[in-house]
């Protein structure tokens, strides 16, 4: 298989399945890779037994071609697990609808500190019944849907965000880039500093457009401002050495797995230099292909009157 970044749109679209079914030790991570695929768009439902894939993939609209994803957990609780699964399977391709099965495992010794650490007992523990039989007794009755598991995977050393990038390397159809949220934002300092920002940049050392009658009351969305804020030399300096700086930090954000990232740019009122180069900034993002939406909080409240 090629790497993630040689695959095309219409490649991973191909390659993810309609419905992927998450199964596993108790303990072993279901419940975060639930969380991932939420995060990718997956239509998801928790302990599903098998019998109701199918009926739930025709509400969701998969077998009419709509194009959502559907994403189960099934464990021991869901009653012919191991009767109907690959029944299921099999029922599900004979109406074109593809399907993969994610098998989640650790350790004994991890599952049993795991459970130990959140004082929870297993859920499928008997009465009188250790966490480690249960554990045991869980592994043996799982051994059959192991065996028929398109993918493998074992959590005792890995961390949620490697879970995260192993599910969405596999499963997702956008790129690493476009998995994450870019909020970019401009505001003015003089009405408060944002709290949701992860990154932000002060840019009132910019040439300021405000002393300028003519532009006094435009903002940057406005040609005139913007063709003066981004044409002066300083702010050509600045926007190459910001680029660069964006181009060191959002790899490691995406590495992470981090779902949302909010950049602020402010400048005093929030109405000319801020707003230029915030959608300056959203134009570059976007050319590395990052999901980016883009705002401005502050130019209601700019001085557009004459």
């Amino acid at each position: 298989m090629p790497e993630r970044s040689d695959i095309t749109s219409a490649e991973l679209a191909d390659r993810v399945p309609d419905i992927v079914i998450i199964t596993g030790m108790s303990g072993s991570g279901r419940t975060q890779a639930m969380h991932v695929f939420e995060d990718m768009g997956y239509f998801c439902i928790d302990n599903l037994p098998p019998r109701l894939i199918m009926q739930i993939a025709e509400v969701v609209g998969i077998n009419a071609g709509i194009g959502r994803h559907l994403a189960v957990t099934c464990d021991l609780r869901s009653q012919g697990l191991f009767d109907e699964l690959l029944d299921v399977i099999r029922s599900l391709g004979e109406h074109e609808i593809s399907c993969k099965v994610v098998f989640l495992e650790a350790s004994d010794e991890v599952l049993i500190r795991r459970y130990s650490e959140n004082r929870r007992p297993h859920p499928l523990a008997l009465p009188g019944e250790t966490t480690a039989d249960a554990i045991i007794r869980e592994r043996v009755q799982l051994r059959f849907i192991r065996d028929h598991a398109d993918m493998i995977i074992d959590t005792s050393r890995l961390r949620t965000s490697a879970l995260r990038t192993k599910l969405r390397s596999a499963f997702s159809e956008l790129s690493d880039q476009q998995l994450m949220e870019v909020h970019v934002f401009s505001f003015g300092f003089k009405h408060g500093l944002p709290a949701e920002a992860d990154l932000m940049i002060d840019v009132r050392f910019l040439p300021n457009p405000f002393y300028d009658p003519e532009m006094r009351t435009l903002t940057g969305l406005d040609k005139k401002v913007t063709d003066f804020v981004l044409g002066h030399p300083k702010t050509q300096q600045f926007l190459t050495a910001w680029f660069q700086l964006l181009d060191a930090v959002m790899p490691g954000y995406v590495a992470e797995g981090k779902p949302q990232l909010s950049i602020a740019i402010g400048c005093t009122g929030g109405q000319h230099r801020s707003v230029a180069i915030a959608e300056a900034t959203s134009r570059y993002l976007e050319k590395q292909q990052y999901h980016v939406n883009t705002s401005h909080r502050d130019l209601a409240k700019a001085n557009i009157r004459s």
